[in-house]
C-alpha cells in the first residue's frame, strides 16, 4: 500500500491557547475551509465537531484534545485541538509531546493572558516551532501590538510581524500581506469564502512598507544571502521571503505573527497558508530520540518510512464501540493492521486488530500507518499512555510523558453498595484516560480518595461516570492535596528477616534521605560497592521507598522532593528475595522519615483576577485576607489585572466572592505555580483537622 502523502508533505500541529481566545472557533473554520464539514460548527451554539463531549457542548469550553486530518495545498494537516482551561493542562502536555509545530491564538482584546502563557512554556520544553494567530480583530478594544509587545516582554520571544489589519474592530476587513505586499479583503462575506486579493491602496502603502522593512531587518539576521539582499535593497521575492520565514520558524529564532477574526470569518486563508508554508514536516524536526531496553544506550529514529517502526502512544480513550482506543504517533517506519507489535515500556507483544484515523470521536478504518502519522488502535489490552510500540527485533524506549501532579483530593462513594465495583471499574478506565486523575485508598478511613487538578475536573469526571458509565457517586467536599517533604538528612536502615523452617526471607538496605529542591520529586541514586547488595535487588529497593513514600509519617500525605542515596546493606545467598529487599526499603525510608523532622507543601497557585478599575481595592484586599501576594498590577483600557500567588486552601469558592465584590463583573483564571512550605500554626491546623476525620470516619 502506497502512503496518501509524501512525509514532506504532512504537518503535525496544534491549537493551543487561554480559555475563550478561540481556538475552537478557528478549528473549526479550518476544518469548513478544507472541506471536512459541510457547515461550520458553533461553540456557543454546541455544534462544534471537535468539542464532541456533551459536557464541552454544554459548557462551550474544550475538556480533552480531539485529532483530525484535514488536505489544504497538497499538503495533509493533522490537528489537534486543545483546552483551554487550567484543570485540562494534562490534555495539552500529552499533545505536545507528539506534534512538530502549534498555532497559539491569542485574544487581541485580552493579549497574553495566564493560560496563554502556560502553554507557551509548554511549548518551549518541547522546543516546538509555532506560529501566533491574534484572534478577535473585530471587537472593540483590540490591540494586536500590545499581544506582540507582551510576547516580547513576557515570553523573552521574538515575533515576527507578517500582516497588518485592514481596519480594526467593527471595521476589520481583512489583512495585508507584508510578504507578498497585497490586501486581502473579506468585506462584508458572511461565508469568509470569497475574497480579493489586490494591491495595496494608496492611504495603507507608508504604513506597510514601513512594518515590511522592519520584517525585511528582522528576517535579515536569520539569513546571509537575504541580508545580502537587503543591504543592496536589491528585489526580495516573496518565495525568498517565505523560505527564510520558514527556516527562522523552524531553528526556533522567531514567531510569524498573524491576524484575523475566526468568528467573523476572516483571516483563517492565510493562516492556513502560514501552516503549510512555515511550519515543519516531520522530517525538519531532529530525529526522536530514546534508549535500548536492555543495553541502556541512546538509540535514535528518523522520520522516514524505511527505519524500523516506533511510535509513542499519548492519549487512552474509552470507546463503547471498540472498547478501549490508543492514539499513536509514529516517529518511524510503518504499521499494519493485523501485524505484532512489541510494547518496549511493559515487556509485552501484542496485536493490531485494527488501525483508525480519527475525526474528533468519528473514525475510519486504514490498513497502514506511516511514519509522521497519527492513528488510533482499538482493542489492544494494557496499553498505557506514554508506552513505546516498536518492532520485537529493533526495540527502543522513548522519555515518558511528564504530568503535573493533582492539587484537589475528595472522598467518593457510590449510592449503594451494589455500585461498588461499577464505581471501582469506572475510576479505573478514567484514571487510565487521564493520567493527571489519580484514585487511592486512604489508609487510615479505607475510603476511595479521588484527586484532580481542580474542582472543574473533578466534576466534569462526576459527570462523565454517571453518562458513560451509568455509575452515580457522591462526591465529598473538595480539599487540597497537600504533600509531606523532609527538611534534614538522616541515614538510617531497614531489615526483613523472616524464618518459618524452610527457606525463609532476608532483605537488609541502609538509606540516607535528604531533601530536593521545591518541584524535583523523588531522586534514587544507587551507592553500593563490592556488591554487598546484587543488582538485581536494588530496583526492589527503589520500589519499596516509592511504595513507603505514597504516605508520609505526618498527616499521610504522600511524600516529594526527596533523594535516597541506597548506601549499604547485606543479603543471603538462599534467603534474600525481591519482596524481602522491597518491604526492608519501605522500612528503611519509614524509619528514616520519621526522624528528618518533616513539613507539609500546599499548593499555591497563579491567580489573574480582572475587574473595572472601580473594584481593585476590594479585591487586593480579599486576595490579602486570604494568604495571598500581589505580585503584578496592570491597567489595560479601564480594567485592572491582577497577578497573586495565593494558596489552594485559601481559594474554593472564589468565583462567587468576585462575583459578589465586582456587581458580576469580574472575571478570573488560576493555575498551579509551586508547593511551598506551611507555617507552622497553619500546619498545626491542617494536622488536627486531619486527625479529627480520620478519628469521626473509623
Amino acid at each position: 500500500m502506497v502512503r496518501r502523502n509524501p512525509i514532506d508533505k504532512v504537518r503535525n500541529m496544534g491549537i493551543m491557547a487561554h480559555i475563550d481566545a478561540g481556538k475552537t472557533t478557528t478549528t473549526e473554520r479550518i476544518l469548513y475551509y478544507t472541506g471536512i464539514t459541510y457547515k461550520m460548527g458553533e461553540v456557543d451554539e454546541g455544534t462544534a465537531v471537535m468539542d464532541w463531549m456533551a459536557q464541552e457542548q454544554e459548557r462551550g469550553i474544550t475538556i480533552t484534545s480531539a485529532a483530525t486530518s484535514c488536505f489544504w495545498k497538497n499538503c495533509q494537516i493533522n490537528i489537534i485541538d486543545t483546552p483551554g482551561h487550567v484543570d485540562f493542562t494534562a490534555e495539552v502536555e500529552r499533545s505536545l509531546r507528539v506534534l512538530d509545530g502549534a498555532v497559539i491564538v491569542l485574544c487581541g482584546v485580552g493579549g497574553l493572558e495566564a493560560q496563554s502563557e502556560t502553554v507557551w512554556r509548554q511549548a518551549d520544553g518541547y522546543q516546538i516551532p509555532r506560529i501566533v494567530y491574534i484572534n478577535k480583530m473585530d471587537r472593540v478594544g483590540v490591540n494586536p501590538e500590545k499581544a506582540i509587545q507582551e510576547m516580547k516582554d513576557q515570553l523573552d520571544t521574538n515575533p515576527l510581524v507578517i500582516q497588518i489589519p485592514l481596519g480594526r474592530e467593527e471595521n476589520f476587513r481583512g489583512v495585508i500581506d507584508l510578504v507578498r505586499m497585497k490586501e486581502i479583503d473579506w468585506g462584508d462575506n458572511l461565508l469568509g469564502t470569497k475574497f480579493e486579493v489586490r494591491e495595496i491602496s494608496e492611504e495603507n502603502k507608508e504604513e506597510a512598507y514601513k512594518k515590511r522593512n522592519e520584517m525585511l531587518e528582522q528576517l535579515s539576521y536569520a539569513d546571509d544571502r537575504l541580508m545580502e539582499k537587503y543591504l543592496e535593497e536589491a528585489e526580495i521575492s516573496p518565495q525568498e521571503i517565505k523560505r527564510v520565514i520558514r527556516k527562522g520558524t523552524v531553528s526556533l529564532k522567531f514567531v510569524p505573527v498573524l491576524l484575523g477574526a475566526s468568528f467573523k470569518n476572516k483571516g483563517v486563508h492565510p493562516l492556513m497558508d502560514a501552516i503549510v508554508d512555515y511550519l515543519p514536516s516531520p522530517v525538519e524536526v531532529p530525529p526522536v530520540k530514546g534508549y535500548h531496553p536492555e543495553s541502556m544506550e541512546e538509540e535514535t529514529r528518523r522520520a522516514s518510512d524505511d527505519e524500523p517502526f516506533s511510535g509513542l502512544v499519548f492519549k487512552i480513550m474509552s470507546d463503547p464501540y471498540v472498547g478501549s482506543l490508543a492514539f499513536l504517533r509514529v516517529y518511524s517506519g510503518k504499521v499494519k493492521e493485523g501485524s505484532t507489535i512489541y510494547n518496549s515500556s511493559q515487556g509485552k507483544e501484542g496485536r493490531i486488530s485494527r488501525l483508525l484515523e480519527m475525526h474528533s470521536n468519528k473514525r475510519k478504518e486504514i490498513k497502514e500507518a506511516y511514519a509522521g502519522d497519527i492513528a488510533a488502535i482499538a482493542s489492544m489490552k494494557e496499553i498505557s499512555t506514554g508506552d513505546t510500540l516498536c518492532t520485537r527485533n529493533h526495540p527502543l524506549v522513548f522519555g515518558s510523558i511528564k504530568f503535573p501532579e493533582p492539587v484537589v483530593s475528595a472522598i467518593i462513594e457510590p449510592r449503594s453498595r451494589r455500585e461498588h465495583p461499577r464505581l471501582s471499574e469506572a475510576l479505573s478506565k478514567v484514571s487510565r484516560e487521564d493520567p493527571s486523575f489519580k484514585v487511592a485508598q486512604d489508609p487510615s478511613t479505607g475510603q476511595t480518595v479521588v484527586y484532580g487538578m481542580g474542582e472543574l475536573h473533578l466534576e466534569i469526571i462526576m459527570d462523565r461516570m454517571e453518562r458513560e458509565y451509568g455509575v452515580k457517586a457522591n462526591l465529598g467536599k473538595p480539599q487540597v492535596a497537600y504533600k509531606e517533604t523532609i527538611t534534614n538528612s538522616i541515614e538510617e536502615e531497614g531489615k526483613y528477616i523472616r524464618q518459618s523452617g524452610g527457606r525463609g526471607q532476608y532483605g537488609h538496605c541502609r538509606i540516607r534521605i535528604e531533601p530536593l529542591g521545591r518541584g524535583q520529586g523523588f531522586e534514587f541514586i544507587d551507592e553500593i560497592k563490592k556488591g554487598v547488595i546484587p543488582k538485581e535487588y536494588i530496583p526492589y529497593v527503589e520500589a519499596g521507598v516509592k511504595e513507603a513514600m505514597e504516605s508520609g509519617t505526618l498527616a499521610g500525605f504522600p511524600v516529594t522532593d526527596v533523594r535516597v542515596r541506597l548506601i549499604d546493606g547485606s543479603y543471603h545467598p538462599v534467603d534474600s528475595s525481591p519482596i524481602a529487599f522491597k518491604i526492608a526499603g519501605s522500612i528503611a525510608f519509614k524509619n528514616a522519615s520519621s526522624k528528618a523532622n518533616s513539613t507539609l507543601l500546599e499548593p499555591v497557585m497563579s491567580l489573574v483576577a480582572v475587574a473595572p478599575n472601580e473594584y481593585f481595592g476590594d479585591i487586593v484586599g480579599d486576595i490579602t485576607a486570604r494568604r495571598g501576594r500581589v505580585e503584578h498590577v496592570d491597567l489595560r483600557g479601564g480594567s485592572r489585572y491582577i497577578k497573586a500567588l495565593v494558596p489552594l486552601a485559601e481559594m474554593f469558592g472564589y468565583a462567587t466572592t468576585l462575583r459578589t465584590l465586582t456587581q458580576g463583573r469580574g472575571v478570573f483564571t488560576m493555575e498551579f505555580y509551586r508547593n511551598e512550605a506551611l507555617e507552622a500554626p497553619i500546619m498545626e491546623e491542617v494536622i488536627a483537622r486531619i486527625e479529627g476525620r480520620n478519628t469521626a470516619n473509623r
